[in-house]
């Protein structure tokens, strides 16, 4: 197995490179990473660029499972053919709709799997009742979140209304700008958020046990996902990127 580092530049797109798009060979298939920033207009384009020329059997998607009903109701928003982006749920929904052939799943927490590993985690580190009350709080938050998905997702398929939870991220950068332009508004913005979090002391705290424990669970599905034949297109926090494609590299996908 191997990455193959022509894959991006196949696409002679800016907002498509090594940093954002990693792709992953196995005898059961291919499994194409695609990082990305949330809302943003480069990590839309990206994401509707790749799945416009890859075909995948499977979908993943850094969302919980329960969330993903929500998404699919925001990609019938317009058609497959509509250049125009969904208006709600950005390069998520963006993804779903255009790969409208694919099975979409959910591939973040919360779910048991992630919750038995935290749980073993923390007991095993035997972490201080102060860092485990930061850990289910923030896992709590978790969980509103998605179940808020849930039942938005319920009440958009039973009534005329469409619910959005949350708020959409606005950047200084529109879908009309040019690739260029919104290829270097997103590094920039990229390169801002890793230098502030750079500067700051996670080792130990609340939001590594858990963030780390997320990624482990979601290395751990697409491991499952591209074990079955077929090719699957995973799209995931820029910030996941380089710890998913390492881990899976190093992994036999069998």
């Amino acid at each position: 197995m191997d990455e193959s580092p022509s894959f991006p530049e196949s696409f002679d797109d800016p907002r498509i490179s090594s940093q954002f798009c990693r792709r992953l060979s196995a005898s059961t298939g291919d499994l194409v990473l695609l990082g990305v920033v949330h809302d943003h207009p480069a990590s839309v384009a990206r994401v509707e660029r790749v799945l416009e020329r890859v075909d995948p059997d499977t979908l993943a998607l850094e969302l919980p499972h329960v969330a993903v009903a929500l998404y699919r109701v925001y990609a019938r928003d317009g058609s497959v053919d509509d250049p125009t982006p969904p208006r709600y749920g950005g390069e998520m929904s963006a993804a779903i709709r255009a790969a409208p052939d694919a099975d979409p799943i959910g591939i973040d927490a919360p779910n048991w799997s992630f919750l038995r590993r935290l749980a073993g985690r923390l007991v095993a580190d035997r972490v201080s009742p102060g860092t485990a009350r930061r850990v289910l709080s923030s896992v709590s938050g978790a969980t509103r979140e998605a179940l808020a998905c849930r039942v938005a997702a319920t009440l958009t398929h039973a009534t005329s209304m469409t619910v959005v939870p949350g708020d959409r991220v606005e950047y200084d950068c529109d879908p009309d700008d040019s690739p260029e332009r919104q290829a270097a508004h997103e590094r920039s913005h990229v390169a801002g958020v890793q230098a502030l979090l750079g500067s700051v002391d996670t080792d130990g705290s609340a939001l590594s046990y858990r963030d780390e424990t997320r990624e482990r669970c979601m290395i751990d599905r697409l491991e499952e996902l591209r074990s079955e034949p077929g090719d699957v297109v995973a799209v995931v926090g820029v910030d996941h990127l380089d710890r998913l494609a390492t881990d899976l590299s190093t992994s036999d996908g069998k």
